[in-house]
This record gives structure tokens, sequence and C-alpha cells, in this order.
């Protein structure tokens, strides 16, 4: 059976499953096509106001698969490059997706599968889930993004170990390295992620918006510039609509319903 994204919606977050358990939901371009369609037609729905990535049954994804990459190598070479394009795409996708994205991880999250996850938002794990960037342990470097994600998020020496040794990391450490937000007990990653997504949900959609932006931006803008774009940002979400909702509730001791 070929690798599907499936979708399903609860409530205003939309829940898309990574699904070929016979392979750990290892990944193939037809996800990558799947799952930019999947993000822009979410993007441009007011009712979804955050996306949940998990994979289906025993693990989150293995990465890519070995037997296709190994029959790549027969093949020239552009045919190998132009599958990492689609992932590549994909992962830019999930970067600047402008909702919350969230991965709920149990098991395994190794190699382009362990990518995904960096490149999501907050990331809630199993307690008995491991990372891996297995790309060392088979003779390749890594793709999606990994070196960017693990550059920017830890030090050089942390990033380095993670990528050059390849070895297994339990959830317990992610944690405590700032790459995980929650760790749960097996079973309720998932659980756990949409009751997170709830509470982003709650929120004004327009200020999360503004807020992964900004954080985005703060990487690379000088201070000034950067203050300048807060300043641009906060203006603008005090004239919205959820503005005035946010404030008068907070007043009045009310809770707050903000608009789509």
């Amino acid at each position: 059976m070929p690798s599907q994204l499936k979708s399903a919606s609860q409530g205003q977050t939309l829940i898309l499953t990574l699904s070929n358990p016979e392979y750990r939901n290892a990944l193939g371009p037809e996800i990558y096509a799947a799952g930019i369609e999947a993000l822009s037609v979410a993007e441009s729905n007011p009712e979804i106001h955050s996306v949940i990535l998990t994979g289906e049954g025993e693990h989150f994804c293995a990465g890519g698969n070995l037997n296709r990459l190994l029959a790549n190598r027969d093949k020239p070479p552009e045919h190998q490059a132009q599958s990492i394009e689609g992932l590549h795409s994909w992962m830019e996708a999930i970067r600047t997706f402008p909702k919350p994205v969230i991965a709920a991880v149990e098991g395994a999250a190794a190699g382009a599968g362990f990518s995904v996850v960096l490149m999501c938002d907050m990331v809630v794990a199993a307690r008995n889930s491991v990372f891996v960037m297995a790309y060392s342990s088979v003779g390749l470097s890594p793709d999606g993004g990994a070196t960017w994600s693990l550059g920017r998020n830890l030090p050089r020496a942390i990033s380095s170990e993670i990528l050059l040794l390849g070895e297994r990391i339990g959830a317990e450490r992610m944690h405590a390295l700032g790459c995980v937000n929650r760790v749960t007990e097996p079973g309720h990653a998932l659980t756990e992620a949409l009751a997170m997504a709830e509470r982003i949900n709650a929120r004004a959609s327009n200020a999360m918006s503004s807020i992964k932006e900004l954080l985005d931006a703060s990487v690379d803008n000088d201070m000034n510039t950067h203050l300048a774009a807060e300043r641009d940002h906060f203006v603008r979400n005090l004239h919205h609509p959820n503005g005035g909702i946010g404030i008068n509730a907070f007043l009045n001791k009310q809770k707050p319903h903000y608009k789509s």
C-alpha cells in the first residue's frame, strides 16, 4: 500500500496523519504533494486554527524509504534531486504556515521524520519515543532542513553530536534540550497535542499568526528592524476586532470569544 496522508478535523484543529504503518510511515513524493495541498487548503479555511502532524500506529515516521533510495541510485541524480525538492517544498510549507503546527510523536521519528518534527512550532512526545538523525549510519548527509533546524536551535556541539553520531535520543533528553514541549505517557501524545491545540484555538487567530511571523523574522532581523515589525503587528492587532474583544473581556473578567 502506498504512503498516504490522512486528514481529519476535530473542532478547529486539522489532524494530518502519516499513514504507511507497514514501513513505519516512511515518506515519499506522494506524501510531500499531499502535505502541501492539505496545508494550502487549511490556510484558506477560517474554521481551521491549528494543525497537528502525527503518525499512524506505533511510530511517527521512519524517514525516507531506504529501498526506494537504493533503487534511485540506478536513476539519474536529477531524479533524487527532484524528490528532495518535493520534500523541501513541504518542509517550507510547514515552517511558513501562518497557523500553529504541533507534532504528536509516538515511537520513532527518524531521518526526514525527525526533520518534520523540527519544522513544527511545538512538539508533544510520548515518553518512550525516540529521535534519530540516521543519515550518517547509512553513509548519507541530512535533508529536510535538519542541519538548518538543529543549527539554529541548539549549540553546535549538540547539533554536531546528533547529526554526526546518529544516535537514538529519548524524549526526556529532547525535552531537556528544548526541542520537545510536553512529554506524555505512551499512547497519549495525540490527546495532549489536541488539548494544546484547543488552548491555541481559543485565542485570536490573527495574534497567533503575528507571533509566528515575528518569531521567524527575529533570527535575521536587527533589533531596530524587529522593533518596527513588532510595532506594526501590535497596532494592526489592536485595531483588529479581536483586539477589542480581548481587552473588553479581560477588563470585564469574561471569557473572550474571538472572530475567525
